[in-house]
């Protein structure tokens, strides 16, 4: 495997035929702006960005983008979209970069690939002093970047019209210690620099702060089931939830890879279309199911969502918007429930019980 910079024309179009083959004809997005013709995808920040890529027999597998403050002025859509102005007041451009349109074709899912990419990033980002990493995932993938190393930071999650719902996150490089506490596969290709290690203080209030997610990994577990518990033990008697049946030892172990996710007024938690299958828990306030603007159908705390795509394993069929300002959302990761019905048949047969009377009951009530 070749692990490179597209420097070349040909270099570059090869990624952004990649990017075409993923996003646009796998996951449906960017379709608006793709060139169909050429079946490339390809975006204005690419000109100034370092573009990774890993090869094999001569086909591009894998690919990433840095958009480095130290090449150039850093796009306003970044800026914007992460939220950078507090941090570039505190530190100069060359401290900061951005990481985007990270992906691997589908036989390589799961492989060392994409980390191979990021080690090639870290010792770029080691030797020139860059202290933080912004960019975002979809829910589904957020447990794998937190295991990394990323955080969590944004008051507020993005909406993207092509991509739907992410969320910002940030790598402090130097932080070496948390690194080490999280036992992170990227330890090994961050320089420890000890006493000389540079976090900066704008970044740590904003984790002092907190963000718009609460994740299982970076919470106790009893803190983390008491807000859980605390959401759905106010519903009234006759509802059903997604974990009823479980004592605190088998919610422990179901919600393990899981995350509560703030949103606010309009923002398009599923987009149609989308091929991510967790399944999702409302814990408070109101969303709306809507095709274009016809309103299908209202979930409120208690409701699952998201169950379709994950039981007949196929794309997203309808949009979901928050429809208010104090909605929480609890996201299950689709791998740990699949592994969990392997693993942990009752839980999983408990779930799904729960899951079916909720379907019966929403179809009852919709006659």
């Amino acid at each position: 495997m070749h692990i490179g910079i597209a420097e070349t024309d040909e270099e570059k179009r090869a990624v952004y035929r990649l990017r075409y083959d993923v996003y646009v004809k796998e996951m449906g997005r960017y379709q608006s702006v793709a060139d169909h013709e050429q079946r490339m995808l390809s975006e204005e920040c690419d000109e100034q960005s370092r573009i990774s890529y890993a090869s094999v027999d001569g086909e591009v597998v894998a690919t990433s983008r840095f958009t480095w403050g130290g090449d150039a002025p850093l796009p306003q859509r970044m800026i914007d979209q992460y939220g950078l102005a507090p941090f570039l007041a505190e530190l100069p451009a060359s401290a900061i970069g951005v990481g985007e349109r990270a992906m691997v074709r589908p036989h390589l899912r799961g492989s060392d690939v994409l980390l191979k990419l990021m080690a090639q990033g870290l010792r770029f980002a080691n030797e020139n002093r860059i202290q933080l990493a912004f960019g975002d995932c979809e829910p589904h993938l957020l447990n794998l970047y937190l295991s990394l190393g990323n955080r969590t930071y944004a008051e507020r999650n993005v909406n993207s019209a092509e991509a739907g719902y992410l969320i910002p996150l940030v790598f402090v490089i130097e932080d070496v210690p948390y690194l080490r506490q999280l036992q992170s596969p990227l330890l090994e290709y961050v320089r420890d620099f000890g006493n000389d290690a540079r976090i900066p203080a704008s970044i740590q209030r904003d984790l002092d702060d907190g963000s718009a997610v609460m994740s299982r990994l970076q919470t106790t577990s009893a803190s983390y089931w008491s807000e859980i518990h605390g959401a759905l033990s106010e519903l009234d008697a006759h509802r059903i939830s997604a974990l009823d049946g479980f004592d605190e030892d088998e919610a422990a172990r179901f919600l393990e890879n899981s995350n509560i996710i703030e949103c606010q007024i309009g923002d398009r938690v599923l987009k149609k279309g989308g091929v991510a299958r967790n399944l999702f828990v409302v814990l408070d306030g109101v969303l709306e199911v809507r095709d274009e603007n016809a309103v299908l159908a209202v979930f409120s705390s208690g409701d699952v969502f998201g169950e379709m795509a994950f039981l007949l394993e196929q794309p997203r069929s309808r949009d979901v918007y928050a429809a208010t300002d104090d909605v929480r959302i609890l996201s299950l990761s689709e791998a740990k429930l699949r592994k969990m019905v392997k693993s942990e048949p009752a839980i999983a047969a408990q779930l799904l019980l729960n899951i079916s009377k909720m379907l019966c009951l929403r179809i009852l009530r919709d006659r």
